[in-house]
């Protein structure tokens, strides 16, 4: 009897914890918006334990996503800022233009923090803000479209280099959706650019960042960024690092980072004698 009792509350456990979660996250989503006069979104991608086995579930921008966060955005009056928290690797084309759109049209300001990453198309969506706020160590990263497994950029590469006659229909075929993908998304970022940039180079930015240049994961430091002439800087909230502590990644057997967690005024402190 007490063994079945267990049992059911050990079940129970995962579900609680990740109530627990949700309510603390919204309390301390409140209490950012309360301070800076806002509507706060989080768009934040992170491995957590959600099931009573444990298991893992990788994210990333999906249409479910653009539908929240445009549910979100309808639901702020025309003259309340946005701020929206992004920590993602990126996802679809479709979701993220969706996002990016949305905010872009939004009459009040738009606020971007970016606390560690925001790839591929989180950088399309961060490029939508009227300022873009940076860890010093956060990335943002290129927009080059990816067609399955291939660069689009490297499938134009392919014709380039080798006679039409030795490639397949079906490699013919991808290099052509690579060609109209890297079009679409190059205006795409020029459009998000056009009131941030003088025209020449805003269309000299979406080149870089769409044309393939770099690998897809390359990251886009904040000193390239504020090169490029973007609106960004670094000094995120103390809220949005507290935030980002109730996304917890899942509990491993041995971790693989540990430290003290707290912070140190200064050299020697709480350490090395004399």
């Amino acid at each position: 009897m007490w063994f079945w009792i267990l049992f059911f509350l050990w079940t129970l456990l995962p579900v609680w914890r990740q109530q627990w979660l949700h309510m603390q996250r919204l309390r301390a989503i409140r209490q950012l918006e309360k301070r800076r006069g806002t509507r706060v979104i989080t768009l934040i991608h992170r491995q957590e334990t959600i099931s009573f086995l444990g298991l893992p579930l990788r994210n990333y921008i999906s249409i479910d996503d653009s539908e929240q966060v445009l549910r979100a955005i309808r639901m702020t009056p025309d003259d309340m800022p946005i701020d929206l928290i992004l920590h993602t690797p990126g996802g679809l084309v479709l979701a993220s233009e969706q996002i990016a759109r949305a905010l872009d049209r939004h009459p009040a300001r738009v606020t971007v923090f970016v606390p560690h990453y925001a790839m591929s198309g989180g950088t399309m969506i961060a490029l939508a803000a009227d300022e873009i706020v940076m860890d010093d160590n956060a990335v943002l990263g290129p927009v080059d479209p990816q067609l399955g497994q291939y660069p689009a950029a490297s499938l134009l590469d392919v014709v380039a280099n080798k006679p039409i006659s030795e490639i397949r229909d079906e490699t013919l075929i991808l290099v052509d959706m690579a060609r109209k993908a890297l079009v679409q998304v190059e205006g795409f970022v020029r459009e998000r650019l056009r009131d941030k940039l003088p025209p020449e180079r805003a269309e000299e930015l979406a080149k870089i960042l769409s044309s393939g240049r770099w690998t897809h994961d390359y990251p886009i430091t904040v000193d390239q960024l504020q090169e490029f002439g973007l609106p960004v800087r670094v000094g995120l909230p103390v809220e949005v690092y507290e935030l980002m502590d109730l996304y917890p990644q899942p509990a491993q057997r041995r971790p693989t980072v540990q430290y003290v967690p707290a912070p140190y005024d200064g050299p020697g402190r709480g350490g090395r004698g004399r």
